[in-house]
């Protein structure tokens, strides 16, 4: 028996308390499942939009074969398929690296007289590009203009990001101007993609200029753009800017997240800061961010590296107050300062 009166309750509990998104993930799939069987239960024939919504829920929770039952199940219904629902199927195809399967389903959709429309050409160009093939992306960008069905905005980023993903800077910055000419403005995705690339590729002049850029443009940064550019800076060992950026990101309103306060502590730590590390630690531990065994190994590893053996011990052993357990990487660290500091009995 399925006690759909008790999940509704112990949702409402899960409101006042932390829980994660595989937690939701059941919720949300629980509904889905139960408000589809009520519609039948009810009398109501569900049609193109009810079966579309609960297939792509479905996929978007790794629910494949379960999305592919309920596919069959309209097609035995004899429910037309429209372009949305083969959009759902294409991109889920091409999310699971089976593209030749997103082609059979292109091919099968034209076939059925639905012609593809900007959201079927921008699954393919994302698709492409991540799969390394960016010239294969542009001639499809070729094809859909040929189709009179103008790039957007989702287009050209998809497009920045397959150059970005092979270190083709250059290129990538002339697709972002080209959009801009072509009058589509870039939004905040367009410059994180931006941002991560020319991080990645560590022209940290060219990251500064976007960033500033974007102030001057209008789009408003947002937490992956400054923990990009934290990731970036500390990276390059310019842990002062990164602590400047934060300031910056709360001066500004936006509330940093578990990574943003990760790459601080990984940058202070690796540039022998500890006491600000420590600073940054406490200041973690005592707002609402969910700190995880990751933010522990990192600062674990910088007092062990740091010769503060003690101090690391000590937060090591308590783990389990924090609810925690140690994984394969705190033991290592552990052993590996034991061993660093002549103490291998304490490393056995």
């Amino acid at each position: 028996m399925k006690h759909y009166a008790i999940v509704v309750s112990m949702y409402s509990q899960l409101l006042g308390v932390s829980y994660n998104v595989c937690s939701f993930n059941i919720l949300v799939n629980c509904f889905c499942s139960h408000l589809f069987s009520q519609v039948k239960v009810k009398g109501i024939r569900p049609d193109i939009v009810t079966y579309n919504c609960l297939i792509h829920a479905m996929y978007n929770f790794g629910q494949q074969e379960e999305a592919t039952r309920l596919f069959n199940k309209m097609m035995d219904n004899n429910i037309s398929l429209d372009i949305v629902t083969y959009d759902i199927l294409v991109d889920a195809h091409c999310k699971d690296g089976k593209n030749s399967k997103a082609i059979d389903t292109i091919d099968t959709m034209k076939k059925q007289g639905i012609e593809l429309d900007v959201v079927t050409y921008n699954i393919l160009v994302d698709a492409h590009c991540r799969e390394g093939m960016v010239f294969e992306a542009i001639d499809t960008v070729d094809t859909m203009i040929k189709q009179v069905i103008e790039p957007n905005v989702v287009t050209y980023n998809a497009l920045i990001n397959g150059h970005c993903l092979q270190n083709r800077m250059d290129k990538a910055r002339k697709v972002f101007h080209l959009m801009i000419k072509k009058g589509c403005a870039p939004d905040i995705s367009s410059y994180n993609i931006m941002i991560n690339g020319y991080c990645e590729d560590r022209r940290i002049e060219e990251t500064m200029e976007l960033f500033h850029e974007i102030f001057q443009k209008g789009p408003i940064p947002d937490t992956v753009t400054y923990n990009t550019l934290t990731q970036g800076m500390c990276q390059l060992g310019r842990v002062s800017s990164a602590c400047e950026l934060l300031r910056k990101m709360l001066a500004f309103g936006q509330v940093p997240n578990v990574v943003t306060c990760l790459n601080l502590l990984n940058g202070l730590c690796k540039s022998d800061k500890l006491e600000e590390a420590l600073e940054l630690f406490r200041a973690m531990r005592n707002s609402k961010l969910e700190l995880n065994i990751v933010c522990y190994n990192i600062l674990i590893g910088g007092l062990c590296k740091s010769g503060h053996i003690e101090v690391g011990k000590e937060l090591f052993h308590k783990l389990s107050v924090y609810g925690l357990k140690p994984d394969v990487y705190t033991y290592a660290i552990m052993i590996n300062g034991f061993c660093k500091q002549g103490l291998p009995d304490e490393a056995y």
